[in-house]
């Protein structure tokens, strides 16, 4: 029996010893250190126990150390490097991009064989031929051939809204659900050339798929955080449902194309006259694409969406501005044109300002992937090895009082174009920077442009007490989502 408890002990020995060594990685390399580590769990307690989600986290460690370049953490044992100047920064977006060209949010290819086509999980060759398909399908000349689609889903858009004003003079909605339906209608009608029946009462399964994909669970957060211990367990981003459902309809698809002539020009179509190039038509690649099309153009969209007409609600003077720019320059093009769009410059200044205060996505990780020596403004010097991951808080960085004045005040003036030119670089990273910019960007600023200037050309908006003020960020969502809702009353003009 004492020789059991003499082995338990040296066990016990032996792990805190590794524990601490492990957690000492950064103290050793004179790097600061955000305090609160636990044992084999590391700094994730919080987001493991979801008492806010890794957004809001690694926020918090942006603000708190606001005398360093860069501070680091720990996911277990794994040491994570988190950069907070824009020099920095731009190193690892942009002018060394090579020494990271990894994202750092990692999935299994068996377990999610769609996903794993996602420029966003690819590298090297695969992801530069999957990026350039991309910049040719969001080329102006395919936006402007996308255009009268998304026109039509503004029509169903406004159709839906009166038919709910008929009863009553204004409609009390949650605008994230409001916004699937436009976002996730575009995408069938525009992505797959469909209908998706979002606007109905009895809504379409395409609206219900993209909420489902980004509840925070246990296995995303391993997935994101812990991918070493992912490659054994082999947790899966897209549910097994969702998969067969997109398999069933791509395959329906091939089938109606391949026995009907008539010309189409939907993002589907372009994937399968990629696919034709050469030689043959893979299925499960088009399928992938179809994915891919799906998450990134109706998730974030409408994130973005929920956002501004939040601020707009929030802030009338700004809504009745914006509102007569969509009006004027209505008037001036005769219409809603794909043109009047790009007129709208007080527009593009609502949407940066809005999403330089709530981003769709918090944070971004990046892989180190060639060794390479980071120096810090303060002095701070590091040599990154390769494995290595870093985080950079797109929050900490859009709300950061050294760049920004009253930063949590909601003021798109600081857009304009002479005051624009004043912003420092890499302190603004709605869509990322660099190689990995958003591929999908102009679509879905199209997409946004047109459904907000639907709005405001009929339509009011106003906070509905239900929304719960301040807004603090749901712990139980990947992306960003307030808790208890964005709720506004609608009202025709």
């Amino acid at each position: 029996m004492s020789a059991f408890f003499a082995l338990l002990a040296g066990a016990f020995s032996l792990l805190c010893l590794y524990l601490y060594l492990k957690h000492n990685y950064w103290k050793r390399n004179g790097i600061p250190t955000v305090k609160g580590c636990v044992p084999l769990v590391g700094h994730m307690l919080p987001v493991i126990t979801k008492r806010m989600n890794f957004s809001e986290f690694i926020r918090l460690v942006h603000e708190e150390h606001k005398d360093h370049s860069m501070v680091g953490i720990y996911k277990g044992t794994r040491p994570v490097l988190i950069v907070r100047d824009p020099n920095l920064v731009k190193i690892v977006l942009e002018s060394n991009f090579s020494n990271f060209q990894e994202n750092g949010r990692k999935i299994v290819a068996e377990a999610d064989p769609l996903l794993s086509k996602d420029p966003l999980f690819t590298y090297g060759e695969t992801w530069s031929t999957g990026r350039k398909r991309l910049a040719y399908a969001f080329s102006n000349v395919r936006l402007k051939t996308l255009f009268p689609v998304v026109s039509g889903v503004c029509k169903k858009f406004e159709d839906f809204l009166n038919e709910r004003l008929k009863t009553s003079n204004k409609y009390e909605v949650d605008l994230k659900s409001l916004f699937l339906r436009f976002t996730s209608e575009v995408v069938t009608n525009g992505g797959l050339g469909i209908e998706g029946y979002c606007f109905e009462d009895n809504v379409g399964v395409f609206h219900n798929l993209a909420g489902n994909m980004f509840a925070k669970s246990l296995g995303t957060i391993i997935m994101f955080h812990y991918p070493d211990i992912n490659r054994l367990l082999k947790f899966s981003f897209l549910q097994k449902s969702i998969d067969r459902f997109f398999r069933n309809v791509v395959c329906e698809l091939l089938k109606i194309r391949r026995n009907d002539s008539t010309p189409r020009n939907d993002f589907l179509q372009l994937m399968i006259d990629f696919e034709k190039s050469g030689g043959m038509i893979d299925e499960e690649g088009i399928t992938a694409h179809a994915v891919s099309l799906y998450i990134d153009g109706t998730e974030t969209s409408s994130v973005t969406l929920n956002f501004i007409c939040h601020n707009l609600a929030a802030n009338l003077e700004v809504q009745e501005k914006l509102r007569k720019e969509v009006r004027s320059t209505i008037e001036e093009h005769g219409g809603l044109t794909f043109e009047a769009l790009k007129d709208m410059t007080y527009m593009n200044q609502v949407i940066s300002e809005s999403q330089r205060l709530h981003s769709a996505v918090g944070y971004l990780q990046k892989m180190c992937t060639e060794e390479f020596e980071l120096q810090g403004s303060d002095g701070l010097t590091y040599r990154i090895k390769p494995g290595t991951e870093v985080d950079i808080s797109i929050f900490g960085l859009h709300t950061d009082p050294k760049y920004w004045v009253n930063p949590d005040v909601f003021d798109p003036e600081r857009f304009k174009d002479e005051r624009k030119q004043t912003i420092e670089k890499m302190t603004f990273l709605p869509f990322s920077e660099g190689p990995r910019l958003c591929a999908g960007r102009k679509v879905a600023l199209l997409q946004m442009k047109a459904c907000l200037a639907t709005l405001m050309n009929n339509y009011k908006l106003e906070l509905s007490p239900r929304t719960q003020l301040p807004l603090k960020m749901s712990p139980h969502y990947f992306m960003s989502e307030p808790v208890g809702g964005n709720w506004v009353y609608i009202s025709k003009l």
